[in-house]
């Protein structure tokens, strides 16, 4: 099963790292990981413009984008 509707930009709000879903590969989970949109080709302006919306980073100015090299492996 496709798990389609957890697509999106999610946030580390720990760490101000941004990260791309576009696949169930890995789907981020927990309390330091908040969903800012599904829509999955925002700009970085945009989530940190959602972020502050939300209030889920102490200062959105410095939100970058995540490394995929940091993803858990795959069990």
């Amino acid at each position: 099963m496709m798990q389609h509707d957890k697509f999106g930009i999610y946030l580390n709000v720990k760490e101000g790292k941004a990260m791309r879903i576009t696949s169930p590969y890995w789907i981020p989970s927990g309390d330091e990981w908040a969903l800012l949109t599904p829509g999955v080709n925002a700009p970085l302006l945009k989530i940190r413009e959602l972020a502050r919306e939300k209030g889920v980073f102490s200062d959105p100015d410095k939100i970058t984008w995540g490394d995929w090299s940091q993803v858990p492996p795959r069990d």
